[in-house]
């Protein structure tokens, strides 16, 4: 990589705020809020992603349909996640939230009647997984620049860290509750159980009092929004470098979760409690990763944290890849997880740090087309490949070259900003 005249920027702080208490953002009314609803329905989410990953496989037994169902359910948000970046930039970001929420509620509801109408097929649940892409593509980035509305700048990064520990309390949690409920109710109602848990973020986000923000007036296209983003993001070193290691985790590192339902049956013989308990072991590493990283003081570092958590995240996935004993799969889904989210989110609070808030929406969707929507290639990447060599196999080729993007992270990244001395980018 070129050097950049950005990576030393005096402008921008190199700490966080004073306060190092690891629940600071919780201060703020908005996102107590949030925060609480959130909660309730991200375990829904949960539960009806795993719900849907084991019906698709218990109604085809191919692991290629696991890719195709990952494909559909992500790529809208490698073509629309601009298009949300512009929504969030020119229109009213707490609206936009509500009604992404609401739309997500129904579609759930949707899925749970035609799954108890014995309606429901391979290609129902890709046509609805691709709507709720949809809809996600909006989402995404209109709620990651939202944050800073609901706590302001200073407690931002706090408040990521803290975002990044629901998600992954609920995926430690949800999974495991689909698991026991899929017995009990069957697929269709934790569909129906989703559909009901957005009724308390909806409820939450209602409650806001939100500042009213100067929206600047602009003749510019979606199109034009996003390479204006697009082009901040590769201008800058710190951003450019960590968004491409994150993209290659997302192509291919958390692919390990399409394999989760033949992991489960095929390898380890088990069932729907088995695969809940796969999830839900990588969900409560990700949430101790997530709040360890809640923890830190200062942004000192960053770059070195992220280079250490994707290399150990890319040697654990080797190791679970040709792990046949379900006590070793726990133990480095737990590692991955941790590692995963610690990465995901040092790269989240390094980007939002350095933006200008008129560009947040659009740069936001930048990060979410490089994160999540390279994901559904990955997803056809790997079902494609399974169905030649292997889930097992497949898994320690894409753990290997998380490795070895990692390496190049070190080699052109690192010890350049060492040599360089560029105490803000790292």
């Amino acid at each position: 990589m070129k050097s950049d005249r950005r990576a030393v920027n005096p402008a921008v702080s190199t700490r966080f705020p004073s306060s190092s208490t690891r629940f600071r953002a919780m201060q703020h009314r908005n996102f107590q809020l949030f925060i609480a609803g959130q909660l309730i329905s991200l375990i829904g989410t949960w539960m009806q992603n795993m719900a849907q990953l084991w019906l698709v496989y218990q109604l085809t037994h191919s692991a290629a349909l696991l890719g195709v169902f990952g494909f559909a359910s992500q790529v809208p948000m490698l073509f629309l996640s601009s298009l949300g970046g512009y929504v969030g930039d020119r229109f009213d970001r707490h609206r936009g939230v509500i009604v992404t929420q609401t739309i997500t509620m129904l579609l759930a509801f949707v899925l749970a009647g035609l799954t108890w109408a014995h309606l429901i097929g391979k290609w129902n649940l890709i046509v609805i997984a691709f709507l709720v892409g949809i809809v996600n593509a909006f989402d995404v980035p209109i709620r990651q620049a939202f944050f800073v509305q609901m706590v302001g700048k200073e407690d931002l990064p706090n408040a990521i860290a803290l975002n990044s520990s629901i998600f992954n309390a609920a995926r430690a949690v949800g999974p495991a509750i689909a698991g026991f409920a899929i017995a009990l109710v069957g697929a269709g109602g934790c569909f129906f159980l989703n559909g009901l848990s957005f009724v308390a973020v909806i409820v939450a986000l209602l409650m806001m009092r939100i500042e009213p923000r100067e929206i600047k007036p602009s003749t510019d296209s979606p199109l034009r929004s996003f390479v204006q983003g697009f082009r901040f993001a590769m201008s800058d070193l710190p951003v450019r470098s960590t968004l491409l290691l994150l993209s290659t985790l997302s192509l291919f590192g958390l692919q390990y979760a399409v394999f989760m339902p033949i992991y489960a049956q095929d390898i380890l013989k088990g069932d729907a409690r088995t695969l809940g308990l796969l999830m839900s072991s990588a969900g409560v590493g990700a949430v101790i990763g997530a709040l360890h990283f809640a923890a830190r003081t200062h942004y000192k570092g960053l770059a070195r944290w992220i280079a250490a958590t994707s290399t150990t995240c890319a040697i654990c996935l080797i190791i679970f890849s040709q792990a046949k004993n379900f006590g070793l799969c726990v133990a480095v889904l737990f590692v991955v997880g941790f590692a995963a989210t610690s990465q995901m989110a040092a790269t989240n609070t390094l980007i939002q740090n350095r933006v200008p808030d008129e560009l947040r929406s659009r740069v936001m969707a930048v990060y979410a087309t490089m994160f999540m929507g390279v994901q559904p290639m990955g997803a056809l990447i790997a079902g494609a490949a399974a169905k030649h060599i292997g889930p097992q196999n497949t898994l320690t080729v894409f753990g290997s070259l998380v490795l070895l993007g990692s390496l190049i992270f070190i080699a052109r990244v690192i010890m350049r900003l060492g040599k360089t001395q560029t105490a803000e980018a790292d």
